[in-house]
């Protein structure tokens, strides 16, 4: 349906544009010029006629070329070779109906070749116009979409970290992390240290989330790997931690807390539900000019009773909005039963 309306706002703005300036030309014909000839009415219909089919046909090549923005910044070249093509087709056929039609002067009749000449002089303008006209609107519209995304985005962001400092001040959580300590306390007391120190530093970038679209990969690692050290106090031998990371990678801005969501997911509908336990694997690496992060857990797709819950739809909808059709979230189970959760994403900047 939005499709279809802006197909008819399209066309509403492409009729009322030519319209408005053949209007304009009689107007003014008829204010400077006390004489209007037998050719001008047909000349300026030629003109119009023309100048509507040919903006269609620039416009549905922009389209083709995917040259809208914010593509644009990187076609110039393409976008330069359209428009030029546009102008001299417009113009050519122009002069060829003026030459099939004799809509010129007998009097100051000259060459096609020098009629199209002067056209590409005089009427040139009037596409180069339109191409103002139509890209105005669309960086208009994207200026507008972005800002919508953008508030989107932090919503959403806002959402999700009420719900991660939630679940990490949870008193079921900080009861299974201080009693692990405390079994350690007598036993292991440096290990007990540590398991202090790792669950501070969990429970301080929770409660200290910051309101970014992106942190580096490199600090939601160590996030994810306190994490992990506390949850292998409590599960011991059941639970077994891999890591496949490619350094190039630790810089990559990331959503912050997804690879977070994807690990306690794993925990929960994996490692937890298996009596021998079971591996939890992540991996980063450069694929085809993407950054893929993978999760791997033990355990069958049917365990995974989240998959539609809010931490899985946060992330697809999170990728969605800063990244759009370039990056993607997927789960499912493969071989060896393992389930996988794999993000793809476009290679990005190191984030100020």
């Amino acid at each position: 349906m939005r499709t279809k309306n802006k197909a008819i706002l399209y066309w509403w703005c492409q009729m009322g544009g030519w319209l408005l300036y053949g209007l304009t030309m009689v107007f003014f014909a008829f204010v400077f010029d006390s004489k209007i000839n037998s050719i001008f009415y047909p000349k300026l219909l030629v003109i119009i006629v023309s100048g509507l089919f040919f903006t269609h046909i620039l416009r549905e090549l922009i389209k083709l070329f995917h040259l809208l923005p914010p593509e644009l910044s990187k076609k110039w070249v393409q976008f330069t070779g359209v428009l030029m093509l546009i102008l001299v087709l417009f113009n050519l056929t122009n002069s060829a109906i003026a030459e099939w039609l004799h809509l010129y002067n007998p009097k100051t009749k000259v060459s096609v070749d020098k009629r199209f000449l002067v056209n590409l002089v005089s009427d040139s303008p009037l596409i180069l116009v339109w191409v103002s006209i139509y890209y105005l609107w669309h960086y208009i519209e994207l200026g507008t979409k972005t800002e919508f995304q953008k508030i989107k985005l932090e919503s959403l962001v806002k959402e999700m970290e009420l719900k991660t400092i939630k679940s990490h001040i949870n008193p079921h959580f900080i009861f299974n992390a201080l009693n692990s300590i405390r079994a350690l306390v007598d036993e292991n007391p440096e290990r007990a240290r540590t398991a202090i120190t790792e669950l501070s530093n969990l429970l301080r970038s929770s409660m200290q989330a910051e309101k970014q679209e992106t942190v580096p990969f490199e600090r939601e690692l160590n996030i994810v790997k306190d994490y992990l050290a506390l949850e292998h106090i409590r599960f011991e031998d059941r639970l077994m931690v891999e890591y496949d990371i490619d350094e190039d990678t630790l810089d990559q801005p990331i959503p912050p807390m997804m690879l977070q969501t994807l690990v306690e997911n794993a925990i929960k509908h994996g490692i937890s539900k298996a009596k021998e336990g079971g591996t939890i694997k992540i991996i980063s690496d450069f694929r085809q000019s993407h950054h893929e992060l993978i999760v791997q857990n033990s355990g069958t797709i049917s365990e995974i009773a989240d998959s539609e819950g809010f931490g899985l739809q946060s992330t697809r909808s999170r990728l969605k909005l800063l990244f759009g059709d370039k990056a993607s979230f997927t789960i499912e189970a493969t071989k060896n039963n393992t389930v996988e959760a794999k993000i793809i994403m476009p290679v990005q900047g190191v984030p100020a």
